[in-house]
């Protein structure tokens, strides 16, 4: 979730700052961090936090290259954005209903 959350973050920022001239879009791989997370995970690796994989932003390259050295695309920010908005939910949603499906056994099944 703080993945996904950070990842908005980073694509909030690319859209706020479209404009600005020299600005260098940037990205965040968040599935690429939670493979590895999930893979030190399993390997015996638990205190890995999600704070050390943040430092995975990258700089995104332009599909079209713009005169004032500015590399944020608009469609492909709000594609990025609405992508991501939707992986959150869901994995908003999944850990709502395990946190629900925990409750109800600790209740005895109410």
């Amino acid at each position: 979730m703080k993945l996904r959350a950070q990842r908005l973050d980073v694509i909030a920022g690319n859209i706020a700052n479209a404009a600005t001239p020299g600005f260098k879009a940037r990205d965040l791989d968040a599935d690429g961090a939670l493979m590895r997370l999930q893979a030190a995970r399993s390997s015996g690796f638990g205190a890995v936090m999600a704070d050390q994989l943040s430092g995975d932003i990258k700089y995104r390259a332009a599909l079209v290259p713009s005169l004032d050295g500015n590399t944020v695309e608009m469609a492909t920010e709000q594609a990025v954005f609405a992508e991501n908005a939707v992986k959150y939910r869901a994995s908003l949603g999944f850990l709502t209903s395990r946190i629900q499906t925990i409750m109800s056994a600790l209740k005895g099944g109410e």
